[in-house]
């Protein structure tokens, strides 16, 4: 379905006039295709399943139509009434939802909203909804499903949402693609059949399809192109949005990064890279290397503090906000200059949303997308598969080597090389995972020139690499057993730590050489079996009786004990003993004590799916 511009008194509806009054506050003088489109089948009883780009003006297409079907209510809603339902896949759109829905609802005292997300106090939710109700109610699927449960402790919110007028999925695709199709049929278990519902995504799935079916009685279907935008095009970016690659040698990858936004201060930047562990790693060296920008840094695994860091970067003129693909649905930030993406997404379609974080709503955008010599053919990919056109960018100049400084910052703590090691690894699993197989390909990765583009001080221990050598690869020379944590307390521990290696080391000198573990017999024809189930069992009996140490000591000693085996049986190496030990402890204060921190030995963990 098409439609084009028009001023908001020429829909064949009429809209209350404080919502007009509202929306000439806002200078939002006209509507956008998708606006027009949704606007007057919503509120005249339709069930809607409309897709149109990124950026296209979809939040107010659904929220002006819940007001309004709210205020036409025979019955006016009751405080504990909720009316209207808003589900999203990320709380970062759901607080964007809700800042958009209470600028609307000022003007309606009798109509209140409630925000339920991840990252904030469940009793202090539910506490909140019992004090002061809700008529509106906007929530990522995790929370709400969370809410439906808590009869005991005092919300009834089945008994609530049987009063429910409408039902919102915004971002339907992504809250399938996210995992919540167990949750949304949970929830969607306690809504009243006889209501209204609309989806709104920016891409239809077979798994969206299946929801529309299932969901929505007769639905409209609803696609929107954007003007100047041919109907017979599939574009799924933005028409106003220049979208540019740029081919970069392995080592000189963060180089040109690094270049390209010290020459562009000055702008709004938004960087996408594939792992949690990536953002924390390159969004800290770019604070120490790019000076006087505001740099911000979000990725799933925050817990608290991705509303705050949300909230205080979207206002921002210029800036840098080092991301995951946690940011890449949905959410409006405003004058965002330029969309980086250092890092492939997995998926393709990931790829256009990323891109949706610029140009939207008519205005003009850029995006840049860094690819390896063998990535190449990426681009005709996303021609293709995606109709996402790139053209190539001209090449970046006066780029400058700062890895030396990259591997100075992880000489100087050894928080910041841990962080490098847990980042490579994380990259190389992130890359053995990419949908585009034949293009991502892992055996095609310069393992030498990888691990000098992330600025490391040798190579990491990884099953990937295990048996092979790097003779080129130039590491520092420095012993990095040496290096310290410049956060004492954390250095504290590790000191401890590696004089307990020390003891056991010399306890295992004065014992007797055992007999190395026959793994060519099976378990039990082992030799000393019986042994081992009698010592077994005798420490358990000492651990029972009598003992003062606490659950979480006891399970520390355990670990610690599993880690002594193995190193016993050579299974890891002294190194790899120390690292675990010291990375594993929970005792740690440290700048991200927010999350544990795995270990980057052994296996190619820390991938973060958002």
């Amino acid at each position: 379905m098409e439609s084009t511009d028009g001023k908001w008194d020429s829909l064949p509806v009429k809209l209350n006039d404080c919502i007009l009054q509202t929306l000439e506050e806002l200078q939002f003088t006209h509507t956008t295709p998708v606006q027009a489109a949704c606007i007057p089948l919503f509120m005249r009883n339709k069930d809607v399943a409309a897709e149109a780009v990124t950026g296209s003006g979809k939040t107010l297409a659904f929220v002006i139509p819940v007001i309004e079907i709210l205020l036409k209510r025979e019955e006016k809603l009751k405080k504990m009434q909720v009316g209207a339902l808003i589900i999203t896949p990320t709380r970062e759109l759901a607080l964007q939802i809700s800042e958009v829905m209470e600028t609307f609802i000022q003007k309606f005292p009798h109509l209140r909203q409630i925000l339920l997300i991840g990252g904030s106090n469940p009793m202090e939710d539910v506490e909140k909804f019992k004090e002061h109700g809700a008529n509106i109610l906007i929530a990522t699927p995790g929370r709400l499903e969370d809410m439906f449960k808590r009869k005991a402790d005092g919300v009834d919110l089945a008994s609530s949402v049987k009063s429910l007028d409408v039902l919102v999925l915004d971002e339907a695709d992504r809250l399938l693609d996210m995992g919540f199709l167990a949750s949304l049929n949970t929830i969607l278990g306690y809504l009243p059949k006889q209501r209204r519902t609309g989806l709104f995504s920016a891409t239809q799935t077979q798994e969206l399809e299946k929801l529309v079916r299932a969901g929505l009685r007769n639905p409209v279907r609803i696609t929107v192109k954007e003007k100047g935008v041919a109907s017979t095009s599939t574009q799924k970016t933005p028409a106003r949005l220049s979208n540019y690659y740029t081919m970069c040698r392995t080592e000189d990858k963060f180089n040109t990064l690094i270049t390209f936004l010290r020459q562009r201060k000055q702008e709004k930047h938004l960087i996408f890279f594939s792992t949690c562990a990536c953002v924390e790693y390159f969004g800290r060296v770019l604070q120490a290397l790019v000076k006087n920008v505001d740099i911000r840094c979000i990725h799933g695994k925050m817990k608290h503090k991705r509303n705050k860091i949300f909230a205080e970067f979207r206002p921002l003129k210029s800036g840098i906000l080092v991301c995951t693909d946690v940011m890449a649905r949905g959410v409006d930030i405003p004058e965002v200059h330029w969309v980086l993406q250092y890092d492939p997404p997995s998926s393709a379609s990931a790829f256009v949303h990323r891109c949706g974080r610029t140009a939207r709503i008519g205005n003009q955008g850029n995006a840049l997308v860094f690819l390896l010599p063998m990535e190449e053919s990426y681009v005709n990919f996303l021609s293709i598969n995606q109709k996402c056109p790139l053209q190539k960018m001209r090449k970046i100049k006066d780029v400058v080597d700062v890895l030396h400084k990259v591997k100075a910052l992880a000489l100087e703590d050894r928080a910041m090389f841990d962080r490098g090691m847990r980042a490579f690894v994380s990259y190389v699993q992130g890359y053995a995972k990419h949908e585009c197989s034949l293009i991502f390909r892992v055996k095609d990765l310069d393992w030498p020139r990888l691990a000098r583009g992330f600025g490391l001080l040798r190579m990491p221990r990884m099953p990937e690499l295990r048996g092979k050598t790097f003779p080129e690869f130039e590491e520092t020379g420095i012993d990095t057993n040496t290096i310290r944590y410049r956060d004492k307390a954390r250095q504290k521990q590790r000191r401890k730590m590696l004089a307990e290696l020390a003891l056991l080391k010399e306890k295992e000198g004065n014992m007797p050489h055992r007999k190395k573990f026959q793994q060519t017999k099976s378990w039990s024809k082992q030799k000393n079996r019986k042994d081992r189930r009698q010592k077994r069992k005798a420490a358990k009996g000492n651990t029972d009786e009598g003992s003062d140490v606490d659950e979480e000591d006891m399970q520390e000693l355990l670990k610690d004990t599993w880690l002594l085996k193995r190193l016993k049986k050579r299974q890891i190496t002294e190194e790899d003993f120390e690292e675990q030990l010291t990375t594993s402890s929970k005792k740690m204060k440290s700048e991200t004590q927010e999350e544990p921190e795995a270990p980057h030995v052994l296996s190619s963990e820390g991938q973060c799916k958002d």
